[in-house]
């Protein structure tokens, strides 16, 4: 029998918890730059995935507040990190835009990321990583 609704909601929740995320991060974050750390990994992953945003717009795909990472991006536009163009859609604003360093930082992270998680996996039983890919997959893509 496969698992229930009631089984991956309870996996999902432990999953989703900081202290998980923070756990997952911390040997890929030994490698990051100067000022990059797991409370402010999100921002600059988050301007890789989704491209150009505001404070405001990045903070509610990442879940920090909108002052939170407006903090953190001055932080990073202070180590290169990411610049702030005007916003075309608001003269008032501007958008968040990583530098050629930053999505480089971003890539190298990742790649550390990947390369941690490959052996967390590798003791696993044969399909079961690329069922747990498939799956999430498929839980991501449904609207």
């Amino acid at each position: 029998m496969g698992a229930t609704g009631d089984e991956l909601e309870e996996v999902l929740g432990r999953f989703l918890q900081r202290r998980n995320r923070v756990r997952l991060y911390g040997g890929m974050l030994t490698q990051a730059p100067d000022g990059v750390d797991k409370s402010n990994y999100p921002v600059l992953s988050g301007l890789e995935r989704l491209g150009p945003r505001t404070a405001a717009q990045l903070a509610l795909e990442v879940g920090l507040d909108r002052s939170r990472v407006s903090r953190h991006a001055d932080r990073f536009e202070e180590l290169g990190l990411l610049r702030r163009v005007p916003d075309p859609l608001d003269g008032r604003g501007s958008l968040l835009v990583l530098t050629a360093e930053g999505e480089a930082a971003v890539r190298d992270l990742r790649g550390a990321l990947a390369q941690h998680l490959d052996q967390v996996i590798q003791d696993w039983p044969d399909g079961l990583a690329d069922a747990l890919v498939e799956g999430l997959g498929r839980l991501m893509d449904r609207e």
